[in-house]
């Protein structure tokens, strides 16, 4: 699925993975610490969206790109090596499971949404503050704020579409969405972790995704309020 969406963009999956396992562990890291400040925030703006959809999937992926060197934590930042933790990494592989399921069962996934509305833009923030090297205080302020807001928008923009497809009577829909967003979600974290040039590319086509989403979600539910005050 994930290799669907990056034929699209014109990336070839099998060769890109093939030139990343054959370089030398040594050069891992240096793929992500010598991009430059606009690689980086597209990067962290990436992983930050995305986790507002799918906080475990995007935990487990950044923790594993960390532990096997794609992703080389600057020095000051060395605490948040927690992500690349086996234990970490586990938890987010059965949060990852849990939500798979818990997201397609109509009311189910509200809640779930719901449980996590602090959560999820936390962990956006904590991934954006791994990611961007900022020396500064003052840039690891604002990348943890711009991470929380990013994870924060896609989030709401999750739990109110989530609202209106669970107004329909039919089962279907949930599945087809959770499933969709799942599609989404592999794809770009691939994108993101696989080629960083087009980290940008994705976060802009997922706050464009999140914003008409929330527009979208917003009007449907204003006529449902309007259809339900006429009953």
């Amino acid at each position: 699925m994930a290799a669907g969406i990056a034929s699209s963009f014109g990336v070839d999956m099998p060769r890109m993975w093939t030139r990343i396992a054959c370089l030398p562990s040594g050069l891992m890291p240096i793929i992500f610490s010598r991009m430059g400040p606009i690689e980086l925030l597209g990067v962290a703006a990436s992983l930050s969206l995305l986790a507002g959809w799918r906080l475990y999937a995007t935990v487990f992926a950044a923790g594993l790109a960390m532990r096997f060197g794609l992703l080389d934590l600057p020095q000051h930042l060395q605490s948040l090596d927690v992500f690349a933790s086996p234990w970490v990494i586990g938890v987010a592989a059965i949060g990852l499971v849990v939500e798979f399921f818990a997201d397609k069962i109509a009311w189910l996934d509200s809640i779930w949404d719901a449980i996590h509305t602090a959560i999820r833009p936390l962990g956006g923030a904590l991934i954006a503050l791994a990611v961007v090297d900022a020396g500064d205080p003052t840039w690891q302020v604002a990348a943890f704020l711009l991470g929380g807001g990013a994870a924060f928008v896609s989030h709401s923009a999750k739990a109110s579409g989530r609202a209106v497809v669970n107004a329909s009577p039919e089962p279907f829909s949930n599945v087809i969405v959770s499933g969709v967003e799942d599609v989404l979600t592999i794809g770009g974290l691939t994108l993101t972790l696989v080629d960083p040039v087009l980290a940008g590319i994705v976060a802009v086509s997922l706050l464009a995704v999140t914003l008409l989403l929330l527009y979208a979600s917003w009007r449907i539910l204003k006529r449902i309020d309007v259809v339900l005050r006429k009953l």
